[in-house]
């Protein structure tokens, strides 16, 4: 017999009470407890459980797979050379970002027989999409279900290599109370799909809703669940999306994927440092070009700098593209070993482009845009930076400097600057001129 019993889950980390909690003691977040109807098994016979006996390592038979091409590039090089058979992988992203413009596509490139199953649109919808994406594949096959049963028989009955579920918010498993996006329905439905996954040899792309925060919806086991997470980044007004993998394992988390919005869908940017540096002037103070490493991929971006006086007794400290509290580190470092008064200053730091900078590489040119704010003098257009800044004014090594040299070569920058530490690991000859540093004092008296 079975008893249907009421638990109170966090909606972040899944952590389950008996009664509702303010703020969860897992993951400490405030007012996430829903109310979740969970049936238990009672009186059930006990049977004994066959267990697998360990193995050596040295005995356990692996071998490289080979991976499905999806047929874009630039999201192979996210998953880390296409799709994996037997993974499940989640793509979120703001309403409207692309995500189902993105998965049709794939599924359009792929030389096997793919299928898309869609719990929010109707065939005369996705049709239209197809034509204005101009889909014309054979084994393209559109199913319109959110019944998890009818779902699984169907994959069964087509046996294709890719499925596509848009999204894992509208499926439902029917042996469950709960209604389609609650917690225990994601969960179970996404542990279904991911045995029947593995059991018979496909690949899953689960497109899930984002919160208001950005997160993806429903709990956080989903994550945990699947493979892959990768995340579909960029303003619905700009014309640039960013897709990155936040989870993977199958490849480089850190990788990313530039792609441009068109009428006709999605096209993969090849050269994303042409990009971002395209709409750069000349002679601006505030502006410096510093390499970073993205991966396996090295990227040129802009910082952008702007120091205004403060009319107000808090000046205002704002970064997009950048950790807020690393600005407050460096800011903090340029006035002590620096000698500039930032303190009745507003500061604004932006990564053009709309990228997000996580490695601290970037430092030096943080601070040397900061610093030709302030002086009003501008920085070369054609001079890169790359180094961390110490809280004692030193400049630090970096790591993958051949790869940042070699980009700003190849895109005909004059010279680059880098850390004092970091000449000796220098491997390849190079025809740009390297200028090396060692203290925040060096470049600003090099610079300024």
């Amino acid at each position: 017999m079975s008893k249907t019993k009421l638990k109170y889950i966090c909606s972040q980390c899944g952590y389950e009470s008996l009664k509702w909690i303010g703020k969860c003691p897992q993951c400490d977040n405030w007012n996430t407890f829903v109310e979740e109807y969970v049936e238990t098994e009672r009186n059930k016979p006990l049977t004994r459980k066959k267990f697998s006996d360990p193995q050596k390592i040295s005995e356990i038979q692996a071998h490289e797979e080979e991976r499905i091409k999806s047929g874009i590039a630039e999201f192979d090089r996210v998953l880390g050379g296409g799709f994996v058979k037997g993974s499940i992988i989640l793509l979120g992203g703001d309403p409207g970002i692309g995500k189902s413009t993105l998965a049709m596509q794939i599924l359009a490139k792929v030389h096997t027989k793919t299928l898309y199953v869609t719990g929010e649109e109707s065939n005369r919808q996705v049709k239209l999409r197809a034509k204005r994406l101009k889909v014309d594949k054979e084994e393209f096959y559109v199913l319109v279900e959110t019944s998890l049963n009818s779902i699984t028989q169907s994959i069964e009955n087509l046996d294709p290599s890719i499925v596509v579920i848009d999204s894992i918010q509208t499926v439902y498993k029917s042996d469950l109370d709960n209604s389609p996006g609650s917690i225990t329905q994601i969960r179970e439905c996404a542990l279904e799909l991911m045995n029947q996954a593995k059991r018979n040899n496909y690949a899953v792309l689960l497109i899930g809703h984002v919160t208001k925060e950005g997160n993806i919806a429903g709990p956080k086991i989903l994550e945990h669940i699947v493979d892959t997470v990768i995340q579909f980044e960029g303003e619905t007004n700009n014309t640039y999306r960013i897709l990155r993998a936040q989870k993977n394992r199958f490849g480089n988390i850190n990788e990313i994927g530039v792609f441009e919005m068109f009428e006709e869908g999605l096209k993969q940017i090849t050269n994303p440092s042409e990009l971002f540096l395209s709409g750069r002037g000349n002679d601006i103070s505030g502006s410096v070009i510093t390499a970073t490493i993205e991966g396996t991929r090295p990227i040129l971006l802009e910082v952008q700098a702007l120091v205004t006086p403060s009319n107000y007794g808090n000046p205002q400290r704002v970064a997009t593209g950048f950790d807020y509290k690393r600005l407050s580190i460096l800011l903090a470092v340029i006035e002590k070993r620096g000698n500039f008064r930032l303190s009745s200053f507003n500061v604004f730091i932006n990564m053009a482009g709309g990228v997000r900078i996580d490695e601290p590489a970037a430092d030096l040119a943080v601070c040397c845009s900061i610093i030709s704010s302030i002086t009003d003098k501008n920085v070369s257009s054609k001079i890169a930076l790359v180094g961390e800044v110490g809280l004692g004014g030193e400049i630090r090594s970096v790591n993958n400097l051949d790869q940042r040299i070699q980009e700003t070569e190849k895109l005909g920058f004059d010279e680059i600057i880098i850390p004092y530490n970091n000449l000796k690991g220098i491997k390849d000859r190079h025809k740009i001129k390297i200028k090396t540093v060692d203290s925040l004092k060096t470049v600003i008296n090099y610079l300024f």
